[in-house]
């Protein structure tokens, strides 16, 4: 963008991603302005704390005086006011991820982590080992990172470390956000069907990332989850370089000897069939073993030592709400995880249940995606919850955004369950969750909430339940 920018207004700003952005461009020096159905703490309270005016809802007015750009959010369609007066006016406007490339990704090595599962936990050990070794990396991550605070950086240097996210970008750019990104390394953790209400089915899925694949460069790295038969095949068309990751020995990157301990796991890396070092990281599960080892590899491309990785891993402080402890009372524990996805539900679980085997784990369920919310996923999700101890299901979130025929039907799935030998129910609301578990929890249990959103505050309900349990005042 050659003219002049000085003011830029957002439609859609108070999500994770948007206001982040927003506060990285005000950073930068340009006024900044937004405008958001959605105007709630904390990203109210946040983007008005960075100086950043933000309107309720959607007005012609809210785009005077006239900004120099607009960016879209991908959720903003025809009909909206301030879009409809952005195209009447011919008001120059892009997408929040075409303008992350040209304000803050030209011109540097850009880290691209893509894959369905594994995005936000990936990027956020890849920023923190680099910051942690003086790098000061500049990313953007859909997640609030402990070690930072927040889900951004600027940074001083020339690495920018990026979730790839296979969604849409606007109603004027239909192709998946993280074409726009210039990988110079890109990781593909892994593919599965996702995101029913863009892709129609996996292939689909697979030949966007054959396309992500394409763009990186010969000098460059492609990082694999080659035990994914979807990755495997793919890879086989690089242009770049490949590092393979994984457990199974045959990977580029595996890892040997895992240990998991009360408060971390220790595992030996081996690299090219050589010991690489033996680390330690606050994280449990395979799943998060691979999210290490594509850590480890970009670390290592980009010139890191064994011993500023290890330090970087060790001192590791996860993400909000990637099992996140929300809170202890009485010795139960109150965890919330962000887990929508049947795979990254059961890998949640088992993870939780390796570490804490003789705690019982009350699996607690809400399914809210567009594509959790599919009938596709009865079967997945009968499979997911063998590790817990005890499974709850909330009613589906908002059922009317899927077709009544295309819905995914919870009693099937609590039947199925039923057949597996696992306890679970299906019950109306919030309250009637937290009753139901406040009945039968007792020390040493582990409540794993699991859901994309809020969830209707239940976090908080459950340790205001426990507390005053606790204190005999019920």
């Amino acid at each position: 963008m050659n003219r002049t920018i000085k003011h830029i207004h957002f439609i859609a700003v108070c999500g994770t991603a948007m206001g982040s952005f927003a506060a990285m461009l005000k950073s930068r020096g340009y006024i900044v302005t937004g405008s958001d159905d959605h105007v709630y703490p904390p990203m109210s309270i946040f983007l008005q704390q960075q100086g950043i005016e933000i309107y309720q809802g959607f007005q012609p007015a809210h785009l005077e005086p006239v900004p120099d750009l607009v960016i879209v959010g991908n959720a903003m369609s025809r009909g909206n006011p301030e879009v409809e007066t952005v195209l009447e006016r011919k008001i120059p406007y892009t997408s929040m991820a075409a303008a992350l490339k040209t304000f803050f990704i030209e011109g540097k090595h850009s880290i691209v982590v893509s894959g369905t599962h594994g995005k936000t936990t990936t990027s956020s050990l890849i920023a923190w080992v680099l910051q942690s070794a003086g790098k000061s990396p500049g990313f953007l991550i859909g997640g609030i990172l402990q070690n930072f605070g927040r889900g951004y950086q600027v940074g001083d240097s020339d690495i920018f470390v990026v979730e790839g996210d296979e969604y849409d970008t606007a109603f004027f750019d239909k192709g998946p956000k993280f074409f726009h990104y210039m990988p110079e390394l890109l990781i593909v953790n892994n593919i599965e069907f996702d995101h029913a209400d863009i892709y129609d089915n996996l292939d689909q899925i697979k030949l966007a990332f054959q396309r992500l694949i394409n763009l990186v460069p010969r000098n460059g790295l492609l990082l694999a989850g080659a035990e994914d038969p979807n990755v495997a095949e793919l890879i086989t068309k690089a242009f770049s370089p490949v590092q393979t990751f994984g457990i199974d020995a045959s990977m580029t990157w595996h890892v040997a000897n895992i240990r998991y301990e009360s408060s971390a796991t220790i595992f030996d890396v081996i690299f090219q069939d050589q010991l690489f070092g033996t680390f330690e990281a606050p994280l449990t599960g395979e799943h998060n073993m691979r999210n290490i080892l594509a850590t480890i590899g970009t670390c290592h491309f980009y010139g890191l030592s064994k011993a500023e990785i290890a330090e970087g891993l060790r001192t590791f402080k996860s993400i909000k709400k990637r099992l996140e402890v929300r809170g202890i009372v009485n010795d139960i524990m109150v965890i919330d995880d962000f887990a929508h996805h049947p795979t990254a539900v059961r890998l949640t679980i088992e993870g939780v249940k390796r570490r804490n085997p003789e705690r019982r784990v009350w699996a607690i369920y809400e399914p809210r995606t567009a594509t959790a919310k599919r009938k596709l996923m009865e079967q997945q999700y009968a499979q997911a919850f063998d590790a817990a101890d005890h499974v709850i299901f909330a009613p589906l979130h908002l059922p009317e955004k899927v077709k009544a025929e295309e819905r995914l039907s919870v009693e099937n799935v609590i039947q199925e369950l039923h057949k597996r030998n696992v306890s679970a129910h299906i019950l109306p609301n919030v309250e009637a969750i937290v009753e139901h578990v406040i009945k039968q929890v007792h020390a040493g249990d582990i409540i794993l909430i699991m859901s994309n959103g809020a969830f209707g505050g239940i976090h908080e309900l459950f340790l205001e339940r426990l507390s005053r349990n606790n204190n005999g005042t019920e």
